[in-house]
């Protein structure tokens, strides 16, 4: 049974169903997925960064500073997006589990 749960609880799954209930915000803000969906991509796009300050770096062509400042902005992208995949999950799973 712990094999059908876990298969039903992941992220994506959590922030489709969030994103079909809520729709569109109020006074045409974007939804709480586009929101999402921003908010992993630019998470994306900080780790290729990173990866390019990082390898010019090994080359002798990177500035110091500039690769640690961009490791660091990269590590704090990836624990604000576990975090909010964690409670995502946290709350998807509260909802499933909620009596009908």
């Amino acid at each position: 049974m712990s094999g059908t749960i876990s298969a039903l609880v992941n992220p994506s799954n959590a922030i489709s169903a969030y994103g079909r209930a809520a729709g569109t915000g109020a006074a045409g803000s974007p939804s709480f997925g586009d929101y999402m969906s921003n908010v992993i991509t630019s998470a994306i796009h900080q780790s290729a960064s990173t990866e390019q300050a990082a390898s010019s770096g090994l080359m002798g062509k990177g500035d110091l500073t500039h690769v640690v400042a961009s490791v660091a902005q990269a590590q704090v992208a990836l624990q604000t997006t576990v975090a909010i995949r964690d409670r995502l999950i946290q709350a998807y799973q509260s909802i499933m589990s909620m009596p009908i």
